[in-house]
């Protein structure tokens, strides 16, 4: 499973040298929470790194604010945290990813990794006529991009209510479809709803593979060894204006940078920290 591979990884590189304990966890404001800036929390490490999460899954955000977790939080062992994202519960899996995105941004800061920067917005899918292009979530870019080029588009999604044909593409449940998909982007909200190892596992097909999203900040080596071709996400500029934002209720995305990692340029974890040794 994706959630034990990453846990084995922290807990491996946490080994030789301890990794930070945890500082607090940022909420977004309630009056926010139907907009963009409202849609992610930040889990906040002692040494002031920053590792975000969706936090709107079911009653995640009110399950956090009731429990006043950004202070009760203060102290724990961050590896401790990250373990409860191989857990059952919505809340705990959200903890447990943030963390797990944190520590991974600080193995990277250790073994001074800097992801290149992203030059497309949907994963450098390149939709062209005849491609049968798969999409876990539904990415409205893309999808534009996909009927002007006249490739087929078949969406995977989990709301019944949703599944049916649209003009210019299908929305089905059935994540099986996603095997005769040559290229698909997925979103990376799969690696917080439990849905990843299983959505994964049916894109054995695809030439590329692209997971994307703000919350893609893990360590990206479970997923290249599935089949993902790049990993996008938001890296991190100014932590202390992303926490300012939150407070304030205002976009954090100024205060990052969009990133994708290629599979066939990325040296692994295990390579990076070899080569910090020698």
């Amino acid at each position: 499973m994706i959630a034990e591979e990453l846990i084995t990884l922290l807990e491996r590189h946490g080994a030789g040298a301890p990794l930070p304990r945890v500082r607090a966890l940022h909420l977004p404001r309630a009056e926010c929470l139907e907009e963009r800036s409202g849609e992610f929390c930040a889990l906040e490490l002692e040494d002031g790194t920053l590792g975000l999460a969706f936090v709107l899954l079911a009653d995640t955000w009110s399950q956090l604010a009731a429990t006043h977790a950004g202070t009760a939080l203060a102290g724990t062992d961050a590896l401790e945290l990250a373990r409860r994202y191989a857990g059952a519960g919505t809340v705990g899996r959200t903890l447990g990813f943030a963390t797990i995105n944190a520590l991974s941004r600080c193995v990277f800061d250790r073994l001074g990794y800097v992801p290149p920067a992203s030059t497309d917005s949907i994963g450098e899918l390149d939709p062209q006529a005849g491609d049968h292009v798969g999409m876990v979530g539904l990415f409205r870019p893309l999808l534009g991009r996909c009927m002007a080029a006249g490739a087929r588009v078949t969406v995977i999604e989990l709301r019944s209510d949703l599944a049916g044909e649209y003009e210019g593409y299908r929305v089905t449940l059935d994540a099986s479809e996603l095997a005769s998909c040559n290229k698909v982007l997925c979103t990376s909200s799969v690696l917080l709803n439990g849905t990843a190892d299983r959505m994964l596992a049916h894109c054995t097909r695809a030439e590329r593979l692209a997971m994307v999203g703000p919350g893609a900040g893990c360590l990206p080596d479970p997923l290249f060894a599935r089949g993902v071709t790049l990993f996008g996400g938001s890296w991190i500029s100014d932590p202390a204006g992303v926490v300012d934002a939150l407070r304030a209720g205002r976009p954090w995305s100024e205060h990052a940078r969009k990133i994708a990692i290629h599979r066939e340029d990325y040296p692994g974890v295990e390579r990076l920290s070899a080569a910090l040794r020698r």
